[in-house]
């Protein structure tokens, strides 16, 4: 694969974007859904083929899509499992009877693996639909049958609401034995993970829509969380024509700083910089007793946290000359955090004129994971164990991932030793990652002018991504555009305390109604509420805040300190 050959494929894609227009059928069969027996309307969508004209867009090579597989669901009710990795995923919401179509798009390569999608079709539709974002590396097929993200667990899926729900698994399937990101070896799956499959999948999900229900979809929503929130922005900027709202939670949307930062960051912590969980916790420990009660009341969130970052200094807790143990910090330990909230500086600009990676915030340091004994840190950064190479089972995702990227993105050679993999070593094609995978560009004009709304949501405690990428992404988009102008598309609001999978402190709020009111009256959001609930049936809940928009952040004014009205949200 040659630099000049992806430059190709993506430079078209992005000049052309958005001006695609769907074929139609000349002649179209009845609506099988909209029929006496949709049982058997749903099954005869088996078989269905879709060209390859009605998925690409400009730029974008693809073979047809074959729906493999159609079968009808009966409605059923909310389950829950006993065990995973974050609340959300133990619920199974109340499905509506629905016809569940999986398919694949052929690749042009037949070394290429295809694109996989699901699709489910409600009976009684809304005319919209919703698509997911994936996460991770993908790899794994998304049903499209899950809560929104970040949305409470007694509220009905989108299905439930009458929507058509879509996932993918963006154009690779995960293989036992296998890193992850062996895929990025192959044109075409790289190029169909960092924003072409989910353009392409969205096609295919129209015109299957229009042949079961025998219309066009009137709206059309994307929402995705980390990964799927980098999908989520890929799809404002590279096909504004593409969706009417698009919901992005915590987005990993600096990709290519965003890698190398985590090398860095695992890099510290090798050797005497590695904390384990006692140092953990006195960090996180630390600081609360400094920072809790800056809001006005001691509730376990910094809530202050732009305040809060300016003044605690980890070299406070390093220990005296000659001491060491669970009750302070060594100097590898205090530069290892310092390094974590340190920009990651390039050499040279990368995509949209980008120089450096913004460090990670503070608070959450130690919060506790549902699926597991840790989240903060621990789950993100230093792992139960101090990192090895290559990485070993229990340690921690940001130098899992970033090893991976590294080896698979970067250097290209599954034997490089991470470590060594800079920008400066790479630059040639870290350049082109960055060309193909950030999300970073400013300019949403042509979102804008289709009326189409943009919400972004950065959770404060977050360590897997650090939230002032998506932050100042946002403001990016103002000085660009203007801030009154992007005021008329786009929202972005900080949750102060949450983690990256939404735990820590309140992180529920239908984000997809707002976006939808928004989209269909021109009703702006408006005193949104953020829910921390319990994560069993009946679903308590234990406490609210209200959801500012950044850079504000709430404030305890008295009351009740468990519920949204007793803060306001006030400039830093």
């Amino acid at each position: 694969m040659t630099r000049r050959l992806i430059f190709r494929w993506t430079a078209a894609a992005v000049a052309a974007a958005g001006a695609v227009l769907l074929a139609s059928c000349a002649t179209r069969p009845a609506a099988p859904l909209a029929s006496a027996d949709p049982k058997a309307g749903c099954e005869g969508l088996k078989g269905h083929e879709i060209g390859a004209a009605q998925i690409t867009w400009p730029g974008q090579r693809s073979g047809h899509a074959t729906v493999t597989g159609a079968t009808y669901h009966a409605a059923s009710e909310l389950t829950m499992a006993e065990r995973a990795p974050t609340p959300a995923a133990a619920v199974t919401p109340a499905m509506p009877a629905h016809c569940r179509l999986v398919g694949r798009i052929a690749p042009v390569d037949p070394k290429a693996d295809p694109i996989q999608f699901q699709l489910n079709l409600p009976l009684q539709w809304n005319g919209r639909s919703v698509q997911f974002g994936g996460g991770g590396f993908n790899g794994v097929l998304i049903t499209g049958l899950a809560l929104v993200p970040g949305a409470r667990y007694d509220a009905p899926s989108p299905l439930a609401q009458g929507y058509v729900t879509v996932g993918t698994d963006s154009g690779h399937q995960n293989k036992p034995g296998v890193s992850p990101m062996a895929f990025a070896a192959n044109e075409e799956m790289l190029l169909n993970f960092a924003y072409q499959s989910y353009a392409k999948v969205r096609n295919v999900s129209v015109e299957l829509m229009k042949r079961a229900y025998g219309r066009e979809p009137e709206y059309l929503y994307f929402v995705g969380s980390s990964e799927g929130g980098r999908e989520g922005l890929t799809m404002a900027q590279r096909y504004p024509a593409a969706f009417n709202g698009i919901f992005s939670r915590v987005p990993v949307i600096h990709w290519t700083g965003l890698m190398y930062s985590f090398v860095r960051n695992a890099t510290a912590t090798f050797g005497e910089g590695w904390l384990g969980p006692a140092q953990v916790k006195l960090v996180h420990d630390a600081v609360l007793a400094a920072c809790d009660a800056a809001d006005g009341v001691a509730d376990r969130i910094v809530s202050n946290t732009e305040t809060c970052r300016r003044t605690f200094d980890p070299a406070s807790l390093q220990c005296a000359s000659g001491a060491a143990g669970a009750n302070c910090l060594s100097a590898a330990q205090v530069k290892a955090v310092q390094t974590l909230r340190s920009p990651f500086r390039f050499p040279y600009p990368l995509a949209n004129g980008l120089v450096e990676y913004p460090g990670w915030g503070i608070g959450g340091e130690d919060t506790p994971a549902p699926g597991g004994p840790t989240g903060g840190w621990r789950a993100w950064w230093t792992g139960q164990s101090a990192p090895a190479m290559p990485p070993a089972p229990g340690n921690g995702t940001q130098w899992v991932y970033g090893a991976g990227a590294a080896q698979h993105f970067f250097a290209r050679d599954p034997n490089a030793d991470p470590r060594s993999v800079t920008p400066d070593a790479y630059a040639e094609w870290t350049k082109v990652i960055s060309s193909i995978m950030d999300s970073t560009s400013p300019d949403l004009g042509g979102f804008h002018a289709r009326g189409h709304k943009l919400i972004v949501l950065e959770q404060m405690s977050d360590y897997a991504q650090s939230p002032y990428a998506g932050l100042n992404y946002g403001e990016s988009v103002k000085r660009h555009m203007g801030a009154a102008r992007a005021n008329e598309f786009m929202r972005v609001y900080a949750a102060p305390g949450v983690d990256h999978v939404g735990t820590g402190a309140p992180a529920l709020v239908d984000m997809l109604g707002a976006l939808r009111t928004w989209v269909e009256r021109q009703e702006a959001p408006i005193n949104l509420q953020l829910a921390e609930q319990e994560a069993r049936p009946p679903f308590t809940v234990t406490r609210t805040r209200p959801l500012c928009e950044w850079p504000k952040w709430p404030r305890f004014k008295g009351g009740d300190a468990n519920a949204a009205a007793s803060f306001e949200c006030v400039n830093p």
